[in-house]
């Protein structure tokens, strides 16, 4: 079957009723979450992954995926309209976005952002479709020795996700790691590191980590440095842009797509570093580079294109390889692994409907993206007045529910408590709870496959060097972490290290 004919199966299982609805509630809240500061899509994402316990996986990742990229969308109200990004992704937009509407032409800058985002995110989606299918036929040649390689790799990435101290990081890395290890070992079925606890046989709980480390965390230390938001009083007026504004900003669209999804599919670049570069691209190319900062329709128009361009890229490694590039997509890996699907080069194999039902639900989510961001902006800036007197406990209480209605146990409020203090910690003492995290999805993984590759070389450990795949990968891996512990290279990393927590 050719990719069209996959797409429109795709579409069939993307308009199943259910699925449906679980993209609008997606995009909805993805939204939602990208107008309130401080509430990222990591924090939303870990709330709400309990309720993907009782759907199937192609609604869960949907539900998943939508709030992701709909996150990005709503960033850019809170930029626009109280000069707060509302997400990493939309700082730069505060710049230009911002000064808009103050000289009162929010309306047209709110518009701007909406539709160039969808142009942005379907323009993603169609190079993700085309480039994903190919990527994935080569993936198919790795085996045991492969795929550890590439999980080594995709731990070497934590040296870019970080902005802080790489010493600092690889520590989380391995207490990432050693939570990984914790349960039964899936070789010899012995339990190792529980503890004589019975809740323990089974791992720690992704979700209550989770939960705790960005929802709890969160909640303590927005709590402790509230921000004032003072809602722009300028009227928002018509949401269109003119023809005038349309082609002053048609390039900024382009480029910023281009660039969103170029960076988003390399790793630890993601959607924070994309609109950055896009900005500074499109004030390189201006004829008047000075508008830049006051006002310029570009500065809105190519940031948000190439942020939510980068979301759609960096599904590409995840789907096609199984490795996160981010945060986010970690726990998007999380929701596979929970309903038993590994993404990886087999997906398009094992799961067809699965794959090509999430890139259609993500056509699907970007249309109803932009009939949520222009007839709903004024109750967007009604959501921007609620008190986070009223908001932060509500998010403690739906953690709370969202934790114990997994399982049923207390044990699980106690873990997440332990990792919400212990999140609030880090994020007080330099540490970022991303490399934790990652390392934590990933270290089964690749347990796993180095045992089974030394088992199959009967101990040999040139294995990992002497297959071409295994080799190119350790280099690239290797090439990563020396690039993060060299001075001049550390200082670049460091201007464009990934900031999604």
């Amino acid at each position: 079957m050719d990719i069209l004919g996959m797409l429109m199966a795709g579409f069939a299982v993307a308009f199943e009723p259910a699925n449906l609805a679980y993209c609008f509630v997606g995009v909805f809240i993805g939204t939602l979450i990208g107008v309130l500061p401080g509430i990222g899509p990591v924090a939303a994402m870990s709330l709400l992954m309990p309720i993907t316990f009782y759907i199937t996986p192609e609604a869960a990742i949907i539900m998943m995926a939508g709030i992701y990229y709909g996150s990005m969308y709503g960033g850019s109200t809170t930029a626009i309209l109280v000069n707060i990004p509302g997400e990493a992704a939309s700082v730069v937009t505060t710049l230009d976005g911002y000064q808009m509407a103050l000289q009162g032409r929010a309306g047209v800058a709110l518009g701007v952002a909406a539709i160039g985002s969808f142009i942005a995110g379907t323009l993603a989606i169609v190079a993700l479709m085309l480039v994903a299918p190919p990527l994935a036929d080569f993936a198919v040649r790795f085996g045991p020795a492969e795929y550890f390689s590439l999980m080594v790799f995709g731990l070497a990435i934590l040296s870019y996700v970080t902005h802080g101290s790489i010493l600092k990081s690889l520590m989380m890395a391995c207490i990432g790691l050693a939570l990984g290890l914790v349960g039964i070992d899936s070789i010899t079925a012995m339990p190792r590191l529980t503890f004589d606890r019975l809740e323990l046989v089974d791992g720690v709980g992704l979700v209550p980590m989770i939960m705790g480390l960005f929802g709890i965390a969160e909640i303590l230390f927005n709590i402790e440095g509230a921000q004032q938001r003072t809602v722009v009083k300028t009227r928002i007026g018509k949401l269109l842009p003119t023809v005038k504004d349309w082609i002053q900003c048609r390039w900024a669209l382009l480029r910023g797509s281009a660039i969103g999804f170029v960076l988003g599919v390399l790793p630890g670049t993601g959607s924070v570093i994309s609109s950055f570069v896009s900005y500074a691209v499109e004030k390189r190319f201006a004829d008047d580079p000075s508008r830049f900062g006051k006002g310029a329709i570009e500065g809105v128009a190519g940031p948000e294109a190439a942020n939510n361009a980068a979301a759609g890229g960096a599904f590409i490694p995840l789907l096609t390889l199984g490795i996160p590039t981010g945060v986010v997509t970690a726990l998007l890996l999380g929701a596979f692994i929970i309903h038993g699907v590994e993404p990886g080069p087999l997906l398009m194999v094992n799961h067809p409907e699965l794959f090509w039902g999430v890139i259609a639900s993500m056509y699907i989510g970007n249309v109803m993206l932009l009939v949520l961001n222009l007839p709903l902006i004024g109750l967007w800036v009604q959501v921007l007045k609620v008190p986070y007197h009223i908001l932060f406990p509500m998010i403690l209480l739906f953690c709370m529910i969202g934790v114990y209605s997994v399982n049923g146990s207390v044990f699980d409020l106690y873990v997440m408590t332990g990792f919400g203090l212990f999140g609030y910690l880090m994020k007080k003492f330099g540490f970022e709870p991303a490399p934790l995290v990652l390392a934590y999805v990933l270290g089964p993984m690749l347990e796993n496959n180095l045992r089974k590759a030394l088992i199959l070389s009967q101990g040999d450990l040139t294995t990992f060097v002497t297959k071409p795949i295994s080799a190119v990968c350790l280099l690239l891996a290797a090439a990563l972490l020396l690039s993060a512990v060299l001075p001049a290279l550390r200082a670049r990393r460091e201007k464009i290290a990934l900031d999604e927590t």
